[in-house]
């Protein structure tokens, strides 16, 4: 009897022991499938915030195809990370009080983020001001907000201007060469550009200027014409002349681009931006001052006008950013800052295209019509 207790306490014990056992390992799962859900749950609570998430980009106008093929970016970063994204711009590049406007109007509806490439840095601080105290991220593009209040710009998805300006300078100068070195007098390139407010044109330009002048040797060169970057010096083998109109206007533009092409010591010639080499286009169109065997010359951009001349030969080549690039990666960088990341600036990217190598895999996507 004894026996048979004992031999029932054993059996009892050890059943104990396999239950608790079996409890303990059991418990493991619902614990790890806690964790899973709970990371699903995270995921699930992100996108839905993100399909939530609304995003105003503000550029600089509507006229050019440039902010087109960027409005195209960002349109496609709005159906990648499921967000609703409002773009706009005023009619054209010297409306800053429009542009404010819109931004003005922007902060009031309070959206995640905003994207901007200002028009003028200063006349937009106050609402700059008003976006930060409301805790509305900013992202730069293109040209960006150069000087804006610290902090107020979380990142910036832009070309290096000022290194993509450099570029066309290198071309141009690889084109030029031996006529540099061969002149028996001073020669000149022209450089047109569209204004001299906006950071992205005042780099390229500039950028453009001081690369030139650096190839050239800094004791050769004079910079004349406009008083933005006039740098005259008297004896000068060759003359970098800066032409900008007094008004973003095409027809302004066109007498600018024609007052350089008249000059006879002209041997070459540099549009900053599209705008810019469609006003030598159209200069050039009762000159005829362009092309192979006569002044050379290139641009910036492209657009159906220069893509036409760089394919008949009329401009040498040209630099081309990728702004859908710019586009996409400023929405995608504005989500990232609404949603609480620390993000940073985004170089975008310039490549130099011309007759022989727009079909190639990595220039044709940049070349927007």
């Amino acid at each position: 009897m004894k026996k048979s207790r004992k031999l029932a306490a054993a059996l009892l014990s050890t059943m104990v022991a396999v239950s608790a056992l079996s409890a303990c390992g059991g418990s493991a799962k619902p614990a790890e499938s806690a964790a899973a859900d709970s990371s699903k749950t995270e995921k699930t609570e992100t996108a839905a915030a993100a399909e939530n998430m609304h995003i105003d980009v503000i550029a600089k106008g509507f006229q050019h195809q440039f902010w087109k093929a960027v409005e195209l970016g960002t349109k496609k970063a709005a159906e990648e990370f499921k967000v609703d994204v409002t773009f706009q711009g005023p009619d054209n590049e010297s409306a800053i009080a429009q542009q404010v406007e819109y931004l003005n109007t922007a902060i009031a509806k309070k959206p995640a983020a905003i994207c901007l490439a200002a028009l003028d840095t200063q006349a937009s601080i106050p609402s700059i001001q008003s976006a930060m105290e409301a805790g509305i991220p900013i992202i730069g593009f293109d040209s960006g907000v150069p000087d804006a209040p610290e902090g107020a710009i979380k990142a910036n998805a832009s070309t290096n201007n000022t290194v993509a300006g450099a570029l066309a300078a290198d071309e141009l100068y690889k084109l030029i060469e031996t006529e540099l070195k061969d002149a028996s007098a001073p020669v000149r390139i022209g450089v047109v550009a569209q204004e001299s407010n906006s950071q992205s044109i005042v780099s390229r330009t500039k950028g453009f200027v001081d690369r030139m002048t650096e190839l050239c040797g800094p004791e050769n060169v004079s910079v004349e014409g406009h008083d933005s970057l006039k740098n005259v010096k008297a004896g000068a083998k060759v003359i970098l002349d800066v032409g900008i109109p007094a008004e973003v206007k095409d027809v302004d533009a066109a007498a600018v681009a024609s007052s350089i092409l008249e000059k006879s010591d002209l041997i070459a010639i540099y549009g900053s931006n599209e705008f810019a080499a469609n006003a030598i286009i159209t200069a050039n169109e009762g000159l005829d001052k362009l092309g192979e065997g006569k002044v050379v010359a290139v641009g910036f951009d492209a657009g159906k006008k220069l893509l036409d001349a760089v394919r008949n030969k009329t401009f040498a080549g040209a630099v081309t950013q990728d702004p859908v690039q710019i586009g996409y990666q400023a929405v995608k960088l504005a989500v990232e800052a609404a949603g609480g990341k620390t993000v940073e600036d985004v170089d975008t990217g310039a490549k130099w295209y011309n007759a022989d190598n727009m079909e190639a895999e990595d220039i044709k996507p940049c070349l927007y019509e």
